[in-house]
């Protein structure tokens, strides 16, 4: 399975519980529907120290590596990235994990 880690720094403008709202249901109303998502997470800061430095976590669980490319380029979510976020982001880092099946403690 593959996990990819998004983390979204918004423009000044854009970086409080409004703007972070609005990406985070634009981005649930548009990513679970992209062909190979298998689940999504999405956070906001919990503590004002995190939202320094971010204002949006998107994790999208994704079953194959090939997968990676087909979702970065289905129409719906470069739309997604260039129509809506592109104009209310400062920066984006997007990292890429293969992961094990998950350990209860």
């Amino acid at each position: 399975m593959i996990e990819r880690v998004v983390l979204i720094k918004l423009t000044d403008a854009e970086a409080n519980a409004v703007g972070r709202q609005k990406v985070v249901s634009h981005a649930r109303r548009v990513l679970p529907t992209i062909p190979g998502v298998l689940s999504l997470s999405i956070g906001t800061p919990l503590d004002a120290e995190s939202a320094k430095s971010w204002d949006v976590s998107i994790i999208v669980r994704l079953t194959e590596p090939s997968d990676v490319a087909r979702f970065k380029d289905d129409p719906d979510r470069r739309a997604f990235m260039e129509q809506f976020l592109a104009p209310r982001m400062s920066f984006m880092k997007a990292w890429n994990f293969e992961i094990g099946e998950p350990t209860v403690a």
